[in-house]
């Protein structure tokens, strides 16, 4: 059986999906953006925005009865590759070792214009 996760303490759906879904005591994040989820604001800057995004990260694994350390594996979306070493920073900063299995691709284009999304799978 599957259950839904969602908080407000990240950015809401903005379409038809799911914050999270629990099965099996994994949890699987949908793409977590940098939107101040008691605002809506998008902070300036590709480490603020990462911070950002984190944070709303961690705030939805453990509304799901996890956190970052239980993090098996990450998909890291960002719009310039040229802030990765910023974003990686940040990263380190959130994801303790040994660090999960991560893949980080370049895109076109996020939702909002943000410079990143993530999502993760974690063990409850």
């Amino acid at each position: 059986m599957k259950n839904v996760i969602s908080t407000d303490k990240a950015p809401a759906a903005i379409g038809p999906y799911s914050q999270a879904i629990e099965v099996n005591n994994m949890v699987y994040t949908s793409g977590i953006i940098p939107v101040v989820p008691s605002t809506g604001e998008i902070p300036e800057g590709s480490a603020a925005q990462a911070k950002q995004a984190f944070e709303n990260l961690s705030n939805l694994l453990e509304a799901a009865g996890s956190s970052m350390e239980k993090v098996v594996k990450t998909t890291v979306f960002i719009k310039e590759m040229n802030d990765f070493g910023a974003i990686n920073e940040v990263y380190a900063d959130f994801f303790p070792a040994p660090f999960p299995a991560r893949s980080c691709v370049e895109v076109a284009r996020l939702p909002k214009d943000v410079m990143l999304e993530i999502e993760a799978v974690a063990v409850k």
